[in-house]
């Protein structure tokens, strides 16, 4: 545990309690970027606690949804909340009428009597407080403002954007096993269509906002003001931004080098 407290930059006492989960929401993705590198090299991705554990605590690196969970999920059950993972049909940054399978994993806490959504693994979107399940209206934390609105058994998560709601994902409260997220781990991993294969997607916390990295196109967004996007030229300067300002360790060896390659040379 004080491993991962050292890798977030966790000082406070662990103690049941709401402060310590929004404490520990708000420092993860602070901490542990959202990024794809592994399958994007066709590097294994294991969802096993110890390889988790092992990649994104000890080595330096981030990853994605299942894997980011999984951390958070081990680590605030060890300390003794009430956890279980659910899974979520994204409908996010996707064409209109495209249906893609049930591919993101969010977590659930009962605290208290009262249920909270929480999720360090959704990228840009990812919000840095629990969300309150059963609550009307608007949701307000320091990144972003929410809002669930349940709708027959499905639960639907929206997100304001420039004044106007977007649905991020829906999803059940049907409890899911590693077993149900090794199998879309594998699909994500592999198809070919896939846009964890073909895209670099990249996504870290600041205090005054989120650094995102979409292929070259790096992008700050503020909690104040409008976003700055910059097109990187070379692959060098991808490579440093990944290091500087995402603080991933990256893995070793041409194959990331010859992806990036490809984005600089498409002019993506």
């Amino acid at each position: 545990m004080k491993a991962y407290f050292d890798r977030i930059g966790y000082r406070g006492k662990a103690e049941i309690n709401l402060e310590t989960v929004k404490a520990l929401h708000a420092l993860h993705p602070e901490a542990i970027p959202f990024e794809n590198i592994d399958p994007l090299v066709g590097a294994p991705v294991e969802l096993s606690l110890n390889r988790v554990f092992k990649k994104l605590v000890e080595q330096g690196r981030g990853g994605f949804c299942f894997e980011q969970n999984i951390l958070f999920g081990a680590v605030l059950r060890t300390l003794g909340f009430n956890i279980v993972g659910l899974s979520a049909r994204v409908f996010w940054e996707i064409e209109e009428g495209e249906i893609r399978p049930r591919d993101h994993m969010l977590l659930l806490l009962d605290l208290n009597g009262v249920s909270y959504l929480l999720d360090v693994g959704f990228g840009s979107a990812s919000f840095s407080a629990p969300l309150v399940l059963n609550q009307d209206g608007i949701q307000y934390t320091e990144n972003n403002h929410y809002r669930i609105s349940l709708v027959a058994e499905f639960y639907y998560l929206e997100i304001l954007i420039k004044d106007s709601w977007r649905l991020m994902h829906r999803f059940g409260l049907e409890h899911q096993m590693l077993a149900d997220y090794e199998v879309v781990s594998w699909y994500l991993c592999t198809h070919p269509q896939s846009l964890f294969i073909k895209d670099l997607m990249v996504a870290k916390s600041f205090s005054e906002g989120r650094y995102a990295l979409h292929n070259n196109q790096f992008t700050v967004h503020k909690k104040e003001g409008k976003s700055i996007k910059q097109k990187l030229q070379s692959v060098e300067e991808i490579i440093e931004i990944l290091q500087d300002k995402f603080a991933i360790n990256l893995p070793e060896g041409k194959k990331l080098t010859l992806k990036l390659k490809d984005y600089i040379d498409s002019k993506t």
